[in-house]
């Protein structure tokens, strides 16, 4: 049973929306960010990166960064930039990307949830990175980035939104990079009472996106229950800012590889050592993977298909059957000799929306190899989660992002 309530949303003032709606903040280097900002005075990352406005000498985690960006949220709220709704409602977030649309509803998920595995996890999060976040949550007292989630499609739930899309937005936009964003709000108290009991009867949700981000949301939640020992379960700093989708609605784009050497071997040596994993064949130009156990491989200005061997495609484990796992396990790791991906300073990994360019681009660059793999399903992902089981690093790339400061709840 999963816990997704309606809640009380901070959100753009009507006219502002486009402008405040701002990428996450960990897709920004510090100077991607500042210059992300420059021409924005209303862009929500001036709050969620807020070194973006402080001197370079102020390091990115200083505690006066967070002070900083609470400073800018709360004249944000002074000066009529957000407007608070008065009543629990769900939202619909609509984005359509090359003309693909994928419609979510934003909403409160319960960090009990979370904890107790309802809310089911395929990566691991690095203690390091969540300080930044639980900081800025826990000074703002707010979620500002909602978490990506993902469920199984329900035709009840699938029925109201689609029914509420046809109504007015509260907001509709084409950002810079070309999608499309459109915001409706559900406050009809059958429907709203409708969706809470259909995601109670729902089992299991998964993080799709934005396991740091959750991970810190949780946290920061955890931290307030120390500080109020005697709290209920219904404050809402137990809750966090999600928007879920069902599955139906997904795409997960490829995470590519690149490598810098051949580990010592000579072209030759390294070709003739795959082979006992790899079917190899030549091909005319550039292509990308159209079916699993499908490799494309870039190798001095040329392209090669590898084709896994049958006896890897008969292997049943969630885990050990992605295409990402095989590469590793049966190349990158004995071929290639890297051992740990995360560790390795040999290998770099390319989100699959910079396209295969990106990868001819760093062959030529600094790099010996590149690999384009096939995507890794939603229902792979599941199969994982399911089982408590993580998949290899750098296994999934969803796109569109989601933008923050449209939906911020305050606890």
């Amino acid at each position: 049973m999963a816990i997704v309530k309606p809640f009380k949303c901070i959100r753009p003032a009507q006219e502002l929306a486009d402008k405040v709606a701002a990428l996450p903040y960990d897709v920004y280097s510090r100077e991607e960010a500042t210059e992300a900002v420059k021409d924005n005075e209303y862009s929500f990352l001036r709050i969620d990166r807020a070194e973006t406005s402080l001197p370079d000498t102020v390091d990115t985690y200083d505690p006066q960064v967070y002070k900083h960006a609470k400073k800018l949220f709360e004249a944000r709220l002074a000066d009529g930039t957000f407007i608070s709704d008065d009543e629990p409602c769900y939202y619909i977030y609509e984005l359509i990307m090359n003309g693909r649309h994928q419609t979510g509803i934003a909403a409160c998920c319960s960090i009990d949830d979370y904890v107790n595995n309802v809310i089911k996890k395929h990566e691991n999060t690095v203690e390091a990175k969540e300080f930044d976040r639980i900081n800025h949550v826990d000074t703002l007292r707010a979620h500002t980035g909602p978490i990506f989630l993902a469920y199984r499609s329900n035709e009840i739930i699938s029925s109201i939104v689609n029914k509420v899309k046809e109504g007015e937005t509260l907001y509709s936009f084409t950002s810079d990079d070309g999608i499309s964003h459109n915001v409706w709000k559900i406050n009809d108290a059958k429907d709203v009472e409708t969706i809470q009991r259909e995601f109670d009867n729902i089992n299991s949700i998964y993080i799709a996106d934005g396991h740091h981000r959750c991970a810190s949301a949780v946290k920061a939640g955890l931290k307030r229950r120390d500080l109020n020992p005697e709290y209920t379960g219904e404050e809402e700093f137990n809750f966090f800012l999600s928007v879920l989708f069902p599955e139906d609605q997904l795409m997960i784009m490829p995470y590519n590889r690149v490598v810098k050497d051949l580990n010592d071997l000579t072209e030759e040596e390294y070709l003739d050592s795959i082979t006992g994993f790899f079917l190899v064949k030549k091909v005319d130009g550039p292509f990308t993977p159209t079916q699993k156990y499908t490799f494309a491989m870039l190798m001095d200005g040329q392209w090669y298909e590898l084709e896994a061997k049958d006896w890897i495609k008969r292997i049943k484990d969630p885990v050990k059957s992605l295409d990402v796992s095989i590469l590793q396990t049966y190349l990158l790791d004995p071929i290639l000799g890297i051992k740990d991906p995360r560790k390795d300073k040999r290998i770099a990994f390319v989100g699959g929306i910079r396209g295969i360019k990106e990868l001819e681009r760093r062959c030529k660059k600094d790099m010996k190899l590149a690999f384009a793999v096939y995507p890794t399903s939603i229902q792979e992902l599941f199969a994982v989660a399911d089982e408590g089981r993580l998949m290899p690093p750098k296994s999934t790339w969803f796109e569109p992002k989601l933008r923050s400061g449209l939906f911020i709840h305050k606890f």
